[in-house]
């Protein structure tokens, strides 16, 4: 039995659970209220007998791990190693399965690091890739070569085979989520793409960022590797390995949200700068950044995203010990853009940054009438909740005066305004959990509650399958619900969905939470209520589906050539007749 075993052995989901949320007995499970938002109906439910969790209100789930890395924005080895404590576990004892696994992680470092080297290999007989990194991107070659950009072929097996003839097995290039599997079988996760290496900080290849060539609006631009044993995109920085000696030696860093935006910077001779690979900013990104300087800037888009992204990050820092600044770039280009145009316009815009707490106040200011006695009052309740964030005493008396002086009110009533909020707001938890970064949008987490709750019907209801044909994985959101419809489509009459299935090993809680949902929320329904429950999703999944490409599809018009702009109304028209079609069906 390994670590996680044990610990899984000796714990209940429903005592880890319960230490920060109040659970009550609901039939065979437990509910509560949700700890990653403010709802007043339980939709948090623990299964004791799965041994797993879901959130309704959220569409997250998993097992008592992956609950207590969300609520206590841990990676996996913390996690680990408190369960472990929690039930008395001597990882000791495990000592010789950890050199197993240290073995285990060289094998999948030798093997991206070859992978990194066959891509490179076949970027020189790829004119379409090779103009795209050298006109395109005004990349040189000296650059090409430092970041180890590549291209991988499109024929779909071309790594594998190639992975095969250097004696390393289809089980490690899936570890190293190199390969992934289609309805014909195993195939490579990359096909027709320009190929970023991801690195650690010692400079080991980790993970690929892969860039679409073809215009085809259907397909996602960028695709990432899936999390691994030595990938974890809330941890990864990218370009650091490069970047930290500058970020030490000037003592700031630049964190931008392309890997691109990198590469275009390095090149400029500004080296300082990475990008948070794939994701929104974690805590354990400016812990790392904050090895190297305690000044992190970040190029974030003066938007909504932007502004949410910047109150995340406060709080974050504030915790770590950096100080965060943001660097507002003109005329609301990427710093690639402006590179291209001007390197020095992306080195004043790095310079003139602004303390993130000022930029997040002139932002709002700008938003809200702060005339009106209305607008005054949403003012102060949004500036109020950053005040709140920040640990230091005397910087937030700085800010609740300068906050009363710009709408012409006591620092007095500022004080006591502050004092009320942090009692309405105060969470009833028995645990407090440490707030995990929430960086999805509303559309995203209904895309997921959608498409989870559509797979529960076609996984529990066989004869329902013929009815969402529609759906194809690219129109899901995570590889473990593409993994299910896939096996699903490849197994037609498949009906004993609490059977351990083979092929449903890697996925098997995912499986479990699918059933659950199923359970809660449609066991008692009528055949031509679930039958008009697939249909509804479906239409809404393709719905989803259809805005978000069209969405693609009118940014990738604003600089096509009129060849491509014909290629994109086609696609456009595709989308327009695929959404149609759900709606008749529905």
């Amino acid at each position: 039995m390994d670590a996680v075993s044990e610990v899984k052995a000796r714990l209940s989901i429903e005592d880890v659970v319960a230490e920060y949320v109040q659970l009550k007995r609901a039939g065979r499970n437990y509910k509560g209220l949700s700890p990653f938002g403010n709802e007043k109906t339980p939709s948090f439910v623990v299964s004791p007998e799965k041994q797993i969790w879901h959130d309704f209100s959220s569409g997250k789930g998993g097992d008592m791990f992956t609950f207590i890395q969300e609520v206590e924005g841990l990676d996996f080895k913390e996690t680990l190693e408190l369960l472990a404590r929690k039930a008395g576990v001597d990882m000791e004892q495990f000592k010789g399965q950890t050199k197993s696994n240290s073995k285990q992680k060289d094998r999948l470092y030798e093997v991206l690091d070859l992978s990194a080297k066959f891509y490179q290999a076949q970027l020189r007989g790829s004119k379409t890739a090779l103009e795209y990194l050298l006109k395109t991107r005004a990349f040189t070659k000296e650059t090409v070569l430092k970041f180890r950009l590549g291209y991988s072929p499109n024929t779909g097996d071309a790594l594998i085979n190639f992975l095969k003839s250097k004696n390393y097995t289809q089980e490690e290039a899936s570890a190293a989520g190199l390969i992934t599997q289609r309805y014909n079988g195993w195939g490579d996760m990359f096909r027709g793409r320009v190929m970023v290496p991801l690195s650690d900080a010692q400079g080991r290849v980790v993970g690929f960022t892969a860039r679409i060539l073809e215009d085809n609006p259907d397909a996602p631009k960028y695709i990432n590797t899936p999390s691994t044993l030595l990938y974890d995109k809330g941890r990864q920085a990218y370009g650091l390995h490069l970047a930290k000696e500058a970020i030490r030696k000037q003592k700031f860093g630049v964190v931008v949200e392309g890997n691109l935006d990198v590469i275009a910077s390095h090149q400029a001779g500004i080296e300082n700068v990475v990008a948070a690979a794939g994701t929104a900013l974690t805590e354990a990104h400016l812990k790392d950044l904050g090895r190297y300087a305690p000044d992190i800037r970040f190029a974030f888009d003066s938007d909504k995203a932007g502004i949410a992204a910047t109150e995340r990050a406060i709080p974050l820092a504030q915790k770590v010990g950096v100080n965060v600044s943001i660097i507002t770039i003109p005329g609301g280009k990427d710093p690639d853009e402006l590179v291209r145009k001007d390197p020095k316009l992306w080195q004043d815009a790095i310079e003139h940054h602004q303390y993130a707490v000022d930029w997040l106040i002139e932002r709002y200011k700008g938003l809200l009438d702060i005339e009106s006695g209305q607008g005054k009052r949403q003012f102060t309740d949004v500036v109020l909740q950053i005040i709140r964030g920040l640990s230091d005493k005397v910087e937030q008396d700085h800010y609740l005066g300068e906050l009363a002086k710009s709408i012409g009110v006591s620092k007095e009533a500022m004080a006591a305004k502050l004092t009320e909020q942090a009692k309405e707001i105060r969470p009833i938890r028995l645990k407090k959990p440490v707030a995990s970064v929430q960086t999805e949008t509303k559309e995203t987490v209904e895309r997921r509650k959608s498409e989870q709750r559509l797979l529960s019907l076609l996984l529990m209801q066989p004869k329902l399958r013929v009815e969402a044909q529609m759906i194809r994985p690219q129109m899901l959101t995570s590889p473990e619900a593409q993994e299910l419809l896939n096996f699903l489509a490849e197994h037609p009459d498949f009906e004993n969905a609490t059977k351990d299935i083979q092929e449903l090993q890697s996925i098997a809680d995912y499986v479990k939470i699918t059933v659950l949902q199923f359970e809660e929320l449609y066991r008692n329904l009528e055949y031509i209520e679930l039958h008009n429950e697939v249909t509804r999703l479906q239409e809404r999944l393709v719905d989803m589906y259809v805005k978000d490409q069209k969405q693609r599809v009118r940014k990738a018009m604003e600089t096509a050539s009129d060849t491509d702009t014909r290629k994109l109304l086609e696609a456009d028209k595709r989308l327009n007749d695929l959404l149609k079609q759900a709606k008749e069906h529905a």
